[in-house]
């Protein structure tokens, strides 16, 4: 049961970390910013913050996990 958590742990890190990358990065903005100075372009946050949370929430699971294995 416990690999069974490290190995799910590690997945949704994973993916948090795809879904970051690709809303950061890779996918088309989600609203544009005019100015003075020009326009720029704004990634979508919902994905940003969501994807970090798996992130981060993934890697403690899989993490706490991994000490329990340890003994």
């Amino acid at each position: 049961m416990k690999i069974f958590v490290l190995i799910v742990g590690i997945l949704v890190a994973t993916v948090g970390g795809v879904t970051t990358y690709r809303a950061l990065y890779v996918e088309p903005r989600s609203s544009f910013v005019v100015s003075d100075s020009g326009v720029r372009s704004l990634p979508n946050y919902k994905h940003v913050i969501g994807g970090a949370l798996m992130l981060v929430g993934g890697a403690a699971v899989a993490f706490v996990a991994a000490r329990k294995l340890e003994r």
